[in-house]
């Protein structure tokens, strides 16, 4: 049994870390940053629901919003001030009212810090972990879900 645990750990090293593999955009909402009476144009939303994004050491292939070669990653843990390159904190200046906290749990963060994917990318997107399985970024205004498959 002892010689087990070797073989988990090496197993465990080559699947890479918790980020790559492939991920299917699974929904979009409207941000809640969002604050114009008219809803942001859906086009977008249309042609990305429902597209798989791979996250693999040389880069990241999907859609062409998503896509990104020679990625710089870093993983770094967020309160919800920092989610969305700041666009939580940057409603609360505007309405002392917002609660960053509060908005990122309307889009299913719980908790207090999550681990954030710094890509390093043209595209400046960041990957947002509410869990191991479930990924968020934002774009144009919406919040899009993916889940690991």
């Amino acid at each position: 049994m002892r010689w087990m645990l070797p073989i988990l750990m090496l197993a465990a090293m080559a699947s890479g870390p918790f980020y790559t593999g492939s991920w299917k955009i699974t929904s979009a909402v409207v941000a809640p940053w969002w604050s114009e009476a008219k809803k942001p144009d859906p086009a977008e939303t249309r042609t990305l629901v429902g597209q798989v994004v791979v996250i693999n050491a040389a880069g990241i292939k999907g859609p062409r919003q998503t896509a990104c070669r020679d990625p710089h990653y870093q993983v770094k843990v967020y309160a919800a001030d920092m989610l969305f390159q700041g666009m939580f904190s940057e409603m609360q200046s505007r309405d002392k009212s917002k609660d960053p906290a509060k908005a990122a749990a309307l889009v299913g963060f719980t908790g207090s810090k999550w681990k954030t994917l710094e890509t390093g990318c043209g595209n400046e997107l960041d990957y947002h972990f509410i869990d191991d399985r479930t990924a968020t970024f934002g774009l144009n205004n919406y919040i899009y879900t993916l889940r690991k498959q």
